[in-house]
């Protein structure tokens, strides 16, 4: 309730004589809270980001370089660091999740946006000052998986030779991500966290923004854990991506299907990563929504196992800790 006053009493000091009400706008899987203030017909949106577990720098940091590639982000209005405020304008309330929801023929027109958008993102120049994408944040993301997922989400214990097998299959996983030509990189770039606005699309929840590998931010859109897409139309979409990004200068391969082999594997990292995100939202932080999207995201990486022989220690290893699913085809209607 504290925190709830001290922001209240510093939209005051921004407004000073202008009344305002104060609605929750979102929560994210972070401590940070997002508000929305209404006053004179017009709403802006508040960041509550409490200092003493979050860092607003880098969201003003990466904000100003996206700002510069000509994509769509909240402008900063005012900002406290020292209490965590900022004020930003507001995208609306309607995310691609939600417009696809209501009307799912936009999808293509939402999308060729959305990639769009992420060429002249990848274009930035700045990139490079952000902090990298290297092995030791890649084996962090990837340790969620056995820590989370395997040992709290299914209470099991890996055998020393499953714990081999793993360790060998990061190592692989590590070696192609590695390699890919690097960019800016958004991390979540997703139905939820691109907004339908004009221009198209508002682009918000950047501020982990990293350097690294350029087919990160497509998979993270493509295959999506909240929304199912079919594989044909993720093949069309990726393709249509490509075509862009090497008209654009970027450093994607020549070859489309060495491109969609690192948009795979790279897809491979951030399945497993999510995992264990997901398991760790439910037992750490009372979140257990996410626990209803783990099926798509085990989905999405089963299929991706199965088209690479490199990968079919994974693919046994999950077949060992789900044997009922095994072999199981999973469906989605939507």
């Amino acid at each position: 309730m504290e925190r709830r006053q001290l922001l209240e009493q510093w939209l005051k000091d921004q407004f000073p004589a202008r009344p305002f009400t104060l609605q929750p706008a979102s929560a994210d899987a972070s401590f940070r809270r997002y508000f929305r203030a209404s006053f004179d017909g017009q709403t802006v949106i508040v960041m509550d980001a409490p200092p003493q577990h979050e860092d607003c720098a880098p969201f003003l940091r990466v904000a100003e370089i996206l700002a510069a590639t000509g994509v769509h982000v909240p402008e900063i209005l005012a900002q406290n660091l020292e209490l965590g405020f900022l004020l930003l304008s507001d995208l609306g309330n309607t995310t691609f999740l939600h417009a696809l929801n209501e009307r799912i023929e936009r999808a293509h027109e939402l999308y060729g946006e959305a990639t769009d958008a992420l060429v002249k993102m990848q274009l930035a120049h700045q990139a490079d000052s952000l902090p990298a994408y290297d092995e030791a944040l890649l084996q962090r993301e990837l340790d969620l998986f056995p820590d989370w997922y395997i040992a709290k989400h299914l209470q099991i214990d890996l055998t020393e030779k499953q714990q081999a097998a793993l360790r060998a299959v990061f190592s692989r996983i590590l070696q192609n991500n590695l390699a890919q030509p690097k960019v800016l990189v958004h991390r979540d770039y997703h139905s939820r966290n691109l907004m339908v606005t004009s221009p198209n699309p508002g682009i918000i929840d950047f501020q982990d923004a990293v350097h690294g590998p350029i087919t990160y931010d497509l998979v993270s859109l493509l295959k999506d854990a909240y929304i199912h897409w079919d594989e044909e139309r993720i093949l069309d979409w990726a393709i249509r991506y490509w075509e862009k990004a090497r008209k654009a200068g970027l450093p994607v391969s020549a070859d489309f299907a060495e491109f969609y082999r690192d948009f795979e594997w790279m897809g491979v990292q951030r399945h497993l990563k999510v995992l264990g995100i997901f398991a760790r939202l439910n037992y750490r932080d009372g979140k257990a929504a996410y626990l209803n999207d783990m099926p798509l995201v085990m989905h999405y990486l089963r299929k991706a196992c199965e088209r690479y022989c490199e990968l079919d220690p994974l693919l046994n290893l999950l077949d060992e800790l789900h044997p009922a699913e095994s072999g199981q085809k999973v469906g989605y209607t939507f």
